[in-house]
């Protein structure tokens, strides 16, 4: 099977968890320290901004835990979102509205965000779909303009960049998630930031159960009775660890190489499926915008889409949709919510494989069964 994802580690990233078995010391400690400072570099901010989870879903739950919703409250994100984000604002008893996002990109536009936004509006939550910035900047502005939060759904874009600029800098807070599946990969983990300072420390305490300052080993210089805790508020425990921040550190100094072959990947698609009829590519970035390459997706007519997508499975090409419209679930409000471009994504858009481990063809050969897939069934299933 031509997986859809696929990680990328090695001896590299093995000789760097040999040095965490050999100080006898995986959990948080000074290794996190250092993998906390060198993505806080990347972004270009301050590293006591910036905090190592053990996922990013963790992150987008501290992230609106950060903001102090109350009952009723609302928070705007894009229908095509992951399930975690929904379940960050449920959680804190806010409300979920679901906005639209432009049917090629799958990102929402600032006038998708705005249209969406009530008087109980206090947060919007924007998704950066497969690695691209999207209208991250403008939406940046207007929340702004509104004194309404902007969290930043980072997960698939830890290269991404406006002029220059990180994605996840725009908001008030952003994350990142490092799981399996991802362009930088530690097994589970994730990132958060969060812009304001003392938001930063409540997000750092309330990660270590809500300690004001952690005991034990390590801190008897600081107190003479370091056992003894000082709780403003309770926490959970949803830190990282230096046995996963040991990986992180080696997979942050492989970026530029893993992300130039996801761009290589992206690349070689667009030469073999230029002119397949009824395909789409992605859009071309907009001037400025740098992106992550975690997603290449195609559009057809709906009415061949999912029997394609069983075509290659049954020629060993593993393809998805990501994601599945939120405001269509249940469990979050089954807004009968008007979202003529999410529903034109979800009927139409297909995810290829793309992942560094994929030869060049490999590439070859899930483009040539794509375009087979595609001319015999638009033959057997005319428009």
């Amino acid at each position: 099977m031509i997986n859809l994802f696929q990680p990328q580690v090695g001896a590299e990233e093995l000789a760097a968890v040999a040095e965490v078995f050999d100080d006898r010391w995986l959990g948080h400690g000074p290794r996190t320290k250092a993998f906390e400072a060198a993505f806080a570099e990347h972004l270009g901010v301050d590293a006591d901004h910036v905090l190592f989870l053990n996922s990013g879903t963790s992150g987008l739950f501290l992230a609106l835990e950060s903001l102090d919703l109350a009952d009723g409250d609302e928070v705007v994100l894009p229908s095509p979102s992951f399930v975690a984000a929904a379940n960050a604002v449920l959680t804190r008893g806010a409300r979920p509205v679901f906005c639209d996002v432009d049917p090629r990109t799958l990102n929402p536009t600032a006038e998708d965000v705005e249209r969406a936004l009530t008087p109980r509006t206090k947060a919007v939550v924007v998704l950066h779909y497969g690695g691209v910035p999207g209208d991250v900047a403008r939406i940046a502005e207007r929340c702004a303009a509104a004194g309404i939060a902007l969290v930043e759904d980072a997960a698939c874009s830890v290269a991404s960049r406006v002029d220059g600029r990180a994605v996840g800098t725009f908001g008030d807070a952003a994350m990142w998630s490092f799981d399996a599946m991802k362009v930088l990969v530690t097994g589970d983990g994730g990132m958060l930031y969060v812009k304001d300072a003392d938001r930063a420390a409540r997000a750092r305490r309330l990660a270590y159960h809500g300690l004001a300052q952690p005991s034990g080993f390590g801190y008897a210089k600081i107190s003479a009775r370091w056992w003894e805790m000082d709780i403003p508020e309770p926490g959970r425990r949803v830190i990282g660890n230096d046995l996963t921040a040991a990986i992180g550190a080696v997979q942050l100094r492989r970026l530029p190489e893993l992300v130039g072959r996801r761009r290589e990947i992206c690349a070689l698609y667009d030469r073999e499926l230029r002119d397949v009829p009824d395909l789409l590519l992605p859009p071309a970035l907009p001037p400025g915008q740098e992106s992550t390459h975690y997603f290449y997706w195609v559009q057809m007519p709906p009415r061949i889409r999912d029997a394609v997508a069983s075509d290659l499975y049954g020629d060993g090409v593993y393809t998805t949709f990501r994601y599945a419209p939120l405001h269509k679930v249940p469990v979050y409000g089954g807004q009968d919510a008007h979202l003529p471009g999410t529903d034109r994504a979800a009927e139409r858009t297909l995810c290829l494989p793309l992942h560094p481990g994929l030869s060049d063809a490999d590439v070859r050969e899930v483009a040539r069964l794509l375009r087979a897939a595609v001319g015999e069934r638009l033959a057997a299933v005319p428009a």
